[in-house]
């Protein structure tokens, strides 16, 4: 609808009046706590209070009574909801360009998230922590994380992070990080055996000694072949002169395992990530073990973003403890 001129005394005194009344609430607009204005204009901006929250790094139940809170303190209705999406009402969009006016007015700065950097063995990262990361993320969308997947040994001494996650011998955390760090944390002991998919094989046929892999498929992930604590399962794999497939990605090692009827080499609480993948124990008589050792950067000790990092690992083995008994 075209705007006209109020024409008649009536009328234009009522125009001013509604204006005035208008700038009145409007006003108030100068009282909101900035956390409050900020918590508004991120829900208009995305349109969704789930969407808003995770942005926020807060709970939608609390965004929603902040914004509850708000609309009472205003006597407006802020928000319309057409089908699911959410849209701002009339009031809405006035205040929000009232808010937007101060924020330019006042040049409140942009508030920069910490960039946290964590470097993590790969088969560790695919295993254990990567759900975990995930949901980190859903709940938080402000975060600044580099998540650094570390493949073998000169990575793990050519990196550089606030978090290490990284699998040593059992009895000793060398080689680590090159940098200065915490004293290195134990967090789990892993035992190694090899793997084969159950549908390649029957309870009564399974492979119970070194011959019996001789009509198998053997896959080695490269990464593995210098570590002396799987030794046993590296040599077995060098004598063989056919039937054998080297990866460099550890996915892929998964995949040869599940869909090719290979056999390869992976830490026994793989049962349990992996339901369709079963052990085959006693084939070698000396163990084959590792341990997964957790150092913070000297440096970045006392930040608040690195401790939730740390704290979602340790809650991650806490919560995987039988997998590695």
């Amino acid at each position: 609808m075209a705007f006209t001129e109020p024409t008649g005394r009536q009328s234009a005194a009522d125009y001013r009046w509604a204006e005035d009344k208008t700038e009145h609430w409007l006003a108030q607009a100068d009282g909101i706590e900035p956390e409050v204005a900020q918590y508004f204009l991120v829900s208009a901006r995305c349109g969704c209070f789930m969407q808003a929250a995770r942005s926020l790094n807060i709970k939608s139940t609390l965004l929603r009574k902040q914004l509850a809170a708000l609309e009472q303190q205003l006597r407006r209705s802020l928000f319309n909801f057409q089908g699911s999406a959410l849209t701002l009402s009339r009031e809405g969009l006035q205040l929000q360009a009232r808010l937007a006016t101060l924020a330019h007015e006042r040049k409140l700065p942009l508030v920069e998230q910490p960039l946290v950097r964590l470097a993590v063995a790969e088969s560790i990262l695919h295993d254990i922590l990567g759900r975990d990361l995930i949901s980190l993320l859903r709940r938080n969308a402000s975060v600044r994380l580099e998540i650094i997947s570390l493949d073998s040994e000169l990575a793990l001494q050519a990196v550089s992070a606030d978090v290490v996650l990284w699998l040593a011998s059992a009895c000793s955390p060398l080689p680590g990080p090159s940098f200065a760090t915490s004293p290195p944390r134990s967090l789990a002991r892993l035992d190694y055996a090899p793997h084969i998919a159950k549908r390649y094989s029957r309870v009564a046929a399974r492979p119970d000694s070194l011959d019996d892999l001789a009509d198998y498929m053997l896959v080695q992930w490269q990464h593995d072949r210098p570590i002396a604590d799987l030794r046993p399962w590296n040599e077995l794999v060098e004598q063989r002169l056919a039937g054998v497939v080297q990866v460099q990605a550890y996915e892929l090692l998964l995949e040869m395992i599940r869909c090719s009827a290979c056999i390869g080499l992976l830490p026994h609480y793989i049962s349990r990530y992996d339901r369709g993948l079963i052990a085959l124990p006693g084939l070698f008589t000396v163990p084959m073990q590792r341990q997964v050792w957790l150092a913070v950067n000297a440096q970045s000790t006392d930040s608040a973003e690195v401790r939730e990092i740390v704290e979602l690992i340790d809650n991650a083995f806490h919560e995987r403890r039988e997998w590695f008994e």
